[in-house]
């Protein structure tokens, strides 16, 4: 069987991440799968780059632009925001003519058009889109937060500071149900709690939905010795270290700024801890204002890519910190999970489903400072840390491992070609 999976990047970003460790973990079980994304960044074989005209290009600088005027006050929302306008035509790639199953990841930033999905489905081909984000049931945002008028039809959205019900959240919301009207597309969670809100979306009756997570690397992520992971990459032995990891710091939905005030309140309830503890940050654009309040040793790293770099770090550090304000199912729990770190977030998202409270780490009420900084503390002195970090080891590849979740994606991709009946 031949599926093309096809996102907007190769490695960069979760959604990618996620797409790419299915393809490998597809590949081992038989699977012919290539990676469609808009630029290739490796030299791995099975990914290919997809061709972008000028016209392709203009479309999508003409797409920020617009989203720019909806929102001139608030250019952090640039990228929060996705109208569906630009990305080019797929259908004639011979990748497309010989693919089996069309399957469809995080496909905006000028990866794919609305127009273009549209031929995907004109094609006939079985298509499995698996969501990262709630974009594909909402009008135009990525997260829609407090916001529930996707349930019957967007309107007045928030993300444009709108008072016009027939607005662009509107116009794209009824582009999409035109879309979308009398396809068979598959859809996919990667959480419950995203696959509870893609059920209620008007934009999503009648289709099928079912949840599977996203895997990872057995053979990267896994319990090392800390002493020798820590020697590795230069941090101190002789302290309990924390890790926050933004690929941008300047994201509100990722809550560094209750990740922060937790730690300030540790030090208050216990000022022990200032020389024992450490906070290891993970980001691009990290700048030493970030931090300088912290009453904590920092160790600012930026932002890695590679894998086997990423593995060592969890296995040098000792809690994984994300307080998340808004999160699906985050690879970064996952990952540290897999190494044996308990993790502490907020009650919000996928984030539950991972975290067992108690069992292999802490989950903290949400946007509670105080639970969050309570939660640290109980991990680094009340929860008996090995059997911590046992659970969490074992959830992971119980939960996630690449044979399980590879498994139940070819169940679907069977039945939906006939090869099962």
């Amino acid at each position: 069987m031949r599926v093309l999976i096809i996102n907007t990047t190769e490695r960069q970003g979760g959604p990618a991440i996620a797409a790419y460790r299915l393809t490998e973990a597809l590949k081992s079980h038989g699977i012919k799968a290539k990676m469609l994304v808009r630029k290739k960044t490796t030299e791995q074989v099975t990914t290919v780059a997809m061709e972008h005209s000028t016209t392709d290009r203009l479309t999508m600088l003409w797409e920020r632009l617009s989203v720019m005027l909806h929102t001139p006050f608030h250019h952090n929302r640039i990228y929060a925001i996705d109208l569906g306008h630009s990305g080019g035509d797929i259908t004639e790639l011979p990748e497309f003519k010989q693919a089996d199953v069309i399957h469809l990841h995080w496909i905006n930033d000028g990866m794919l058009s609305l127009t273009a999905v549209e031929k995907i489905i004109a094609s006939g081909k079985p298509i499995v889109w698996t969501l990262h984000d709630m974009w594909p049931f909402t009008g135009i945002c990525h997260y829609a937060h407090d916001c529930d008028h996707y349930t019957e039809h967007c309107h007045n959205c928030p993300q444009l500071n709108s008072r016009k019900y027939h607005d662009m959240a509107f116009r794209v919301f009824e582009r999409k149900a035109t879309m979308l009207q009398g396809s068979h597309i598959q859809f996919v969670a990667c959480s419950q709690w995203l696959g509870n809100m893609a059920a209620n979306s008007r934009l999503l009756q009648g289709h099928r939905i079912t949840c599977i997570p996203n895997t990872f690397s057995s053979n990267l992520f896994k319990p090392r010795k800390k002493q020798q992971a820590r020697e590795d990459i230069g941090l101190p032995i002789n302290k309990r270290l924390i890790i926050f990891s933004s690929h941008t710091f300047t994201d509100e939905r990722k809550g560094y700024h209750y990740f922060r005030e937790a730690l300030k309140l540790i030090d208050k309830r216990h000022p022990e801890w200032r020389d024992k503890l450490g906070i290891v940050l993970i980001g691009k654009d990290i700048t030493p204002s970030m931090y300088q309040d912290l009453p904590f040793n920092v160790y600012p790293l930026n932002y890695i890519a590679d894998e086997k770099r990423i593995a060592e770090i969890y296995n040098a550090i000792d809690i994984l910190a994300i307080p998340s304000l808004q999160d699906n199912l985050p690879n970064t729990v996952m990952e540290a999970m897999a190494c044996g770190v308990p993790c502490i977030g907020f009650n919000v998202g996928g984030i539950p489903e991972m975290i067992d409270h108690l069992h292999n780490g802490y989950v903290a009420e949400y946007k509670n400072v105080s639970d969050f900084a309570t939660g640290i503390h109980w991990l680094l002195t009340e929860g008996e840390y090995d059997i911590l970090s046992r659970e969490a080891a074992r959830k992971a590849v119980n939960t996630y491992g690449e044979n399980s979740v590879a498994m139940k994606y070819i169940s679907i991709y069977n039945r939906m070609t006939g090869r099962n009946e």
